[in-house]
């Protein structure tokens, strides 16, 4: 079920991350076999700073449901980093993080 939220500059291919950040977190076997409850998206800044020069970036929020213990979320973070580090950009910063998603607050609803 995890919510995998990229930010990063806009001259970076949104659609190739999404593609890598998926395989990173279907890679894991922490979700559906088939990644159908992977969700992924993507969103390119043109306006930001990083430090005393614009320099690109990338930076991945993974939400999920709490209740994984902490080597779950180490394999995922790792494996999302690993995917995105593949893709041989240079000077390009890439951080990734694990956000727990408290699961009694949790809702969803799919209308149909």
């Amino acid at each position: 079920m995890p919510h995998c939220l990229i930010e990063h500059s806009i001259n970076l291919d949104g659609d190739l991350l999404v593609q890598k950040v998926f395989l990173g977190a279907l890679s894991t076997g922490l979700f559906e076999p088939d990644g159908s409850d992977i969700k992924v998206r993507s969103l390119g800044y043109s306006s930001y700073m990083t430090g005393p020069k614009k320099s690109d970036f990338i930076h991945v929020a993974l939400k999920i449901l709490s209740g994984r213990t902490s080597e779950q979320k180490l394999s995922l973070s790792n494996a999302v980093i690993e995917e995105l580090i593949a893709l041989a950009y240079n000077d390009v910063s890439i951080t990734v993080e694990v956000v727990d998603i408290d699961r009694d607050s949790y809702r969803k609803v799919i209308q149909t």
